[in-house]
């Protein structure tokens, strides 16, 4: 069976789990083509994303040309099909919060992609996020392209369901993915009990290089580790705000952010009036190897978060059997158990973030290295990448059997 994976941006540097269940599904028998709208906007340091680019091809790299002589070939040669996407497109665009020029473009990009599909002879299309690369996807077997799927993740999807037309989405999908049972209960909400059979959760996988890495020793000095893009949404500011009343306090610490992004110049700009220099340290963007090692070098994760789906930098330092610091949101309650494998705390609290931080420098190394070892525990049977590729792949069987 050949498929094809349609994302927004591919690959994407805090999206690395996209690239290893598509070689999942591959190691099951599959041939995948992978499709994207854009191209990576950010710059990529991870070789094996590097060698993902060659792979994929790029529906705005045919130009605005391209994207117009598609809409024309599509509309001349299937002219029932097109009206039945355009009026669907109307209908999606009067309710987005992108506007109706946005979603005629997901049109054009659907007239391209149908072809580019058609030629590869691709049977089954499986989209990743709810937003506009599942909006091309149902355009595109609106078309007459093939049948779809797609992976919701949160928490944006759940932010604004009515603007993305999830409801449609979901009904005319041949199933849906999800990634923890919080998400799958968010999307009960938005489609009738009818179509529950066919939510699924696929959760996201940790690399091997996480997975079976020999255990390596807590740092015997203390040392806090956070993962992710620099944003809001991340918690970094609240976790500077912690950093700062415990150095107050006279503690020796470290803080290490590892990654980038828009709210950078504002944390560096923080660290420098708190006076916080000894105590945080900024590395940018880092290579799954990079990440891993940081990790490794660490005794805590902490992953403040206000909004996320289920981090995987999570399942990363579980699997390294450091313990997690993380707050009560979405699917984070699922994996981090308080008292076992770390502690969990309320979002936008920079006072219990602190208070978790404290607690985890008096807890003796011995302690921390067994709730190391209990998140992983959980991390090997949960989160395996190559496990829940296959289940993915045994869904993509059953509806072609189905079908």
């Amino acid at each position: 069976m050949k498929i094809a994976y349609l994302m927004n941006q591919h690959p994407y540097s805090s999206c690395t789990f996209i690239r290893r269940e598509i070689v999942g599904v591959e190691a099951c028998g599959f041939k995948v083509s992978r499709f994207s709208i854009r191209s990576p906007e950010t710059k990529l340091v991870d070789e094996a994303d590097i060698q993902e680019v060659n792979q994929t091809r790029y529906i705005l790299g045919a130009g605005a040309v391209g994207l117009m002589l598609g809409v024309v070939s599509t509309a001349l040669m299937k002219p029932s099909r097109f009206l039945s996407a355009l009026k669907l497109t109307l209908k999606m665009g009067r309710v987005s919060d992108r506007g109706m020029v946005v979603n005629l473009a997901y049109l054009a990009e659907a007239c391209v992609l149908l072809k580019w599909l058609q030629d590869d002879q691709i049977e089954h299309v499986h989209a990743h996020f709810a937003t506009n690369s599942t909006a091309v996807a149902l355009l595109c077997h609106t078309l007459g392209g093939p049948t779809y799927s797609f992976t919701v993740h949160g928490p944006h999807e759940f932010d604004k369901p009515e603007a993305l037309s999830l409801t449609d989405k979901i009904e005319q999908s041949a199933f849906v993915a999800t990634i923890s049972s919080f998400s799958k209960s968010q999307l009960f909400r938005w489609c009738g009990y009818k179509q529950w059979a066919k939510i699924h959760i696929i959760r996201c996988g940790v690399d091997d290089m996480f997975l079976t890495h020999p255990h390596v020793p807590l740092s015997q000095l203390p040392r806090f580790v956070c993962v992710g893009r620099l944003s809001e949404q991340k918690g970094h500011l609240l976790l500077i705000e912690a950093v700062s009343q415990l150095a107050a306090e006279g503690l020796e610490f470290k803080v290490v952010l590892v990654g980038d992004g828009p709210l950078r110049s504002q944390i560096e700009t923080m660290v420098t009036q708190l006076n916080l220099q000894n105590h945080v340290e900024i590395t940018g963007w880092a290579s799954n190897a990079e990440v891993r090692q940081q990790i490794l070098e660490s005794q805590i994760m902490v992953a403040p978060s206000f909004a996320e789906g289920l981090p995987v930098v999570i399942m990363e330092s579980l699997a390294l059997s450091r313990p997690v610091i993380s707050t009560y949101i979405a699917g984070t309650p699922e994996l981090v158990q308080p008292g076992k494998c770390g502690w969990l705390i309320p979002a936008g609290s920079a006072e219990a973030l602190a208070g978790a931080m404290r607690a985890a420098m008096q807890t003796p190394l011995p302690e921390l290295e067994q709730m190391g070892k209990a998140g992983a525990a959980l991390v090997v049977q949960n989160h395996n990448a190559a496990h829940e590729a296959g289940r993915l792949a045994d869904l993509f069987r059953q509806y072609a059997a189905e079908r």
